[in-house]
C-alpha cells in the first residue's frame, strides 16, 4: 500500500501526540509526517528540532505546496471549521480533534463540504478506542445490563489547563466543549442513541477571580432518544495539588445490571518525587512510552490508536477502496450529534430551561 502523506495543523499540547503518532507510523512505511503548521513560530521551530517536517505558519500555504493525502486539525476548539473547509476544498482527508465545531451549523457545513469533495472526515473521539470502554460496549450489546435506564459521568481537569495551557482562549471554550464533548459522544457510542433534550447549570467563579473568565464547571442531564438519561459533570478548576491532570469516569445502570469504569484510577501506580509535590497518578491506558530495538520512541495507548486509525483508513482509500468500505469510525455525523448536545447544554445554561435538540 502507498505511504500516507500527512500534515498536522497545531503542534501544541496535544498536537505533539499527532506528531509522535505519524513519526512512528513512518517506521513501518504506513505514513509520512510531511508538514506541520502553527502560528507560534517559536514552538514550530522547537517541534522541528525533534520531528522532521516542512514547517508552515499558514495552513493554506501548506495545503497548496504539499501533496498531502491527509491532514489533522489540532487547533483550539473555535478554529476547526476554516481549516476543515480548506482541506475539503483541496481534496485532502481530514481528522479533526473534538469538537468538530462549536456550532451545529458549522458541523453541517464541514460535513457537506467533505461529502461534496468525496473526502474522509473523522473526529478524534478517542474515548471510543479505550479498551475499558470497548469492554463496556461488548457487555451492553450482549444484553448483560438489560435496558439502560440512567447513568452518570464526570470529567474534570486541574486548573492549570485553562489557567496555564489555554489562558487566551479558555473563555471561548468551556468544560462542556473541552471535556464534556468526549463523554457526550461516549454515551452515544455505548447507548447507540442520540440526545433528545438537555437541562444544564454552571458556575463562573474561580476563573473570573484569575482573570481568565468563562465557565468553571457545568452539570448537565441529557435525555437520549432510547429513554435513558445520563448526568454529566465537567469542570477544569481542580486544585494544582490534585494527583492527576484529568479525573474521569462513567457509570451506567440497566434493568439487569450496572457497569462502572473509573477511567483514571485503573490500578496504576502513584509516583511521588522531589520535583512533584504530592503523589501523581498516570493513565497508562491513554499514553505510555516504550522503545523499540532501534532505541526509537514508540507511544502506545488509546490516545495513539485513535489517531493511527485515521492513517490506516486513508491507506485503505489510497488502495482504491471507498469510504463505505471502512466500517465503523467516529465520523462527521458523530461530531455533529455530540455538538448538538454541547450546544444545547450552553443554550440551557443561558436560558435556565430544558432545551430540545434539533433532529
Amino acid at each position: 500500500m502507498a505511504t500516507v502523506r500527512i500534515g498536522v495543523v497545531g503542534v501544541g499540547t496535544f498536537g505533539i501526540n499527532h506528531l509522535r503518532c505519524f513519526r512512528q507510523l513512518g517506521y513501518t512505511g504506513t505514513a509520512q509526517l510531511v508538514a506541520a503548521c502553527d502560528i507560534n513560530e517559536e514552538l514550530l521551530a522547537e517541534r522541528g528540532q525533534e520531528f522532521e517536517f516542512a514547517p508552515y505558519t499558514d495552513y493554506r500555504e501548506m495545503l497548496e505546496k504539499e501533496q498531502l493525502d491527509g491532514i489533522t486539525i489540532v487547533t483550539p476548539d473555535p478554529f476547526h471549521r476554516e481549516v476543515a473547509l480548506a482541506a475539503a476544498e483541496a481534496g485532502v482527508h481530514i481528522l479533526c480533534e473534538k469538537p468538530l465545531d462549536v456550532t451545529v451549523a458549522g458541523c453541517q457545513e464541514i460535513i457537506d463540504a467533505c461529502e461534496k469533495a468525496g473526502v474522509l472526515l473523522m473526529v478524534d473521539f478517542h474515548k471510543r478506542y479505550d479498551e475499558y470502554h470497548l469492554a463496556m460496549k461488548q457487555k451492553i450489546q450482549a444484553g448483560d445490563l438489560g435496558q439502560i435506564e440512567y447513568g452518570y459521568s464526570h470529567m474534570e481537569d486541574r486548573i492549570e489547563v485553562p489557567r496555564d495551557w489555554f489562558p487566551d482562549w479558555a473563555r471561548a471554550s468551556s468544560p462542556a466543549w473541552f471535556l464534556g464533548i468526549h463523554f457526550y459522544d461516549l454515551a452515544r457510542f455505548l447507548l447507540e442513541a442520540n440526545g433528545k433534550a438537555v437541562w444544564a447549570t454552571g458556575r463562573t467563579d474561580r476563573l473570573a477571580e484569575l482573570g481568565v473568565g468563562g465557565w468553571d464547571s457545568i452539570s448537565a442531564k441529557v435525555l437520549f432518544d432510547n429513554g435513558a438519561t445520563v448526568a454529566f459533570d465537567t469542570s477544569w478548576i481542580l486544585p494544582d495539588g490534585f494527583p492527576a491532570i484529568v479525573n474521569q469516569g462513567i457509570r451506567l445502570v440497566g434493568t439487569k445490571g450496572v457497569l462502572e469504569c473509573d477511567s483514571q484510577d485503573r490500578g496504576t501506580f502513584t509516583c511521588c518525587t522531589d520535583d512533584q509535590p504530592g503523589g501523581q497518578t498516570h493513565n497508562k491506558s491513554f499514553l505510555r512510552i516504550r522503545y523499540d530495538k532501534q532505541g526509537r520512541e514508540v507511544w502506545e495507548g488509546y490516545g495513539m490508536t485513535s489517531i493511527a486509525d485515521f492513517a490506516y483508513n486513508v491507506e485503505v482509500l489510497l488502495a482504491g477502496r471507498s469510504i463505505a468500505d471502512l466500517g465503523d469510525y467516529p465520523s462527521g455525523y458523530d461530531g455533529l450529534e455530540a455538538t448538538k448536545i454541547a450546544a444545547a447544554v450552553h443554550q440551557s445554561l443561558e436560558s435556565g430551561e430544558l432545551v430540545s435538540l434539533p433532529s
